[in-house]
């Protein structure tokens, strides 16, 4: 998600970065989300966000439902998360398949879902004169869904077709192999899509699927964002009388606790076709809070290390152009996650180089404080980053539900800029020798097999 904090964040000309010293101190006295917000409650624990923003005649309407990959806690059934962001589609007695796709269609809305480690979202955007099909579309479908067996292996089918799609690309072979070296114990050892084994046996396990839905897709962990041109009033009119109904759920996933890496795991694995070797490097950081400042600080890094200004992108990318992709940094979440850095290196003979420079520069952050301007300057860049990208009801609904599906708090996007706000060189310091231990590693380096 480009517009969160982390690795993602594309850094500014220097020229804007001079602009946007001079404004720096006065923006980090206001709120980085600037909207009114109002929130309401049904009395089945569905949570109901609004977001009052001034685009005339338009609405995102965003479904946050706080489960993702992280709730597959059963062996041999991982995957399940995803493949409801397909199923949920499938239709109801109501609203068949085609019927749903037509509606959207008359409607000239956009929408779609995405499936991450920890949540999973449904959104369209619309006319604000379809807000009561709206409402009517997506409470049918989450209270309703209807599917038959051979729809379930039908789609099913279709989940291993796109898990081959994925996997026709090393970076995907690199993130389960690091993922699954990492972790011992917590869901995330698995990828969002799935472990193909577990992906090949799902059309047998009907019965299970069933069961997630009953599990996850109730009231109490829901979240619905409405950003956009809407009326407060009729808002709570038409979510009382479409989801009044749905009723709660009490099942609460006991999640593995992962215990501390206890030394430096590595591995090398090959890939059939052509490729420069990928080397991927992770930590295992701090789970999200807007309360402590290591996550925070840890995202300043990644910005210090890996940004185009930064002396180690400066040195592999530019002068020496030994690597043609280098960045890094941690996604905010739930749970303790890695802070993964991956690099393309140019040329075989210098995968060691390019690997000791990482590791250097990271001890260097240990030791030696980042200067106050360059400090300043990078938490400027991102705070302006993530501001700019508020710019519409759409990106605006996923920035406060990646928030909301975190803590379920509307103002932790506040609180937690202001612990970047706060972020200091020592902290840079602290974090750095806390989570970039030796034992904390986990490498892996991708290359051609050889013929």
């Amino acid at each position: 998600m480009a517009r969160l904090p982390g690795w993602r964040y594309v850094w500014l000309a220097l020229v804007v970065l001079s602009l946007m010293s001079v404004v720096s101190a006065a923006q980090s006295a206001e709120k980085i989300f600037p909207f009114p917000v109002s929130v309401f409650e049904l009395d089945n624990g569905l949570k109901v966000v609004g977001v009052d923003y001034d685009s005339p005649g338009i609405i995102a309407y965003y479904t946050v439902v706080r489960t993702g990959s992280r709730n597959e806690v059963e062996p041999g059934f991982s995957g399940y998360a995803h493949f409801f962001e397909h199923m949920m589609f499938r239709g109801t007695e109501k609203y068949p398949t085609d019927a749903y796709n037509d509606a959207i269609k008359r409607l000239g809305a956009d929408s779609n879902a995405f499936t991450t480690s920890d949540w999973t979202t449904y959104h369209t955007v619309a006319s604000a004169d379809a807000i009561e099909t709206i409402i009517d579309l997506e409470s049918d479908r989450f209270l309703n869904l209807s599917y038959s067996q051979d729809d379930y292996r039908t789609e099913a089918g279709a989940i291993l077709g796109e898990y081959n799609l994925n996997f026709s690309n090393p970076i995907s072979l690199l993130r389960e192999k690091v993922h699954d070296l990492a972790f011992t114990t917590h869901p995330y050892k698995h990828t969002i899509i799935g472990l193909l084994e577990d992906i090949e046996a799902m059309p047998e396990h009907y019965d299970f699927s069933v069961e997630f839905y009953d599990r996850y897709y109730r009231p109490n962990n829901c979240i619905i964002v409405v950003v956009g041109d809407f009326d407060q009033a009729e808002l709570e009119r038409l979510v009382t009388r479409y989801y009044g109904a749905w009723e709660p759920g009490d099942f609460e996933p006991t999640i593995p606790v992962e215990p501390p890496q206890a030394r430096e795991q590595t591995a090398e694995i090959t890939w059939p076709n052509p490729t420069l070797p990928i080397l991927t490097i992770g930590y295992h950081a701090p789970a999200f809070s807007d309360e402590r400042i290591d996550m925070p600080a840890l995202d300043v890094l990644s910005q210090l290390l890996f940004s185009q200004n930064a002396p180690l992108f400066q040195q592999l990318y530019l002068r020496e152009q030994a690597v043609d992709v280098i960045q890094g940094g941690a996604v905010d979440s739930r749970d303790p996650p890695l802070f993964e850095i991956i690099t393309r290196i140019t040329k075989p003979d210098q995968i060691d180089h390019v690997r000791d420079a990482i590791l250097a520069e990271i001890e260097r952050f240990k030791t030696e404080p980042v200067d106050d301007t360059v400090l300043a300057d990078t938490k400027s860049a991102m705070r302006y980053s993530f501001a700019g990208g508020l710019d519409s009801p759409g990106p605006i609904a996923e920035t406060l539900g990646h928030y909301l599906q975190l803590t379920g708090d509307p103002e932790t996007v506040n609180r937690v800029y202001e612990l970047y706000d706060a972020v200091t060189a020592e902290d840079i310091m602290m974090v750095a020798a806390t989570y970039f231990s030796d034992a904390n590693r986990t490498v892996v380096l991708l290359t051609e097999e050889e013929r």
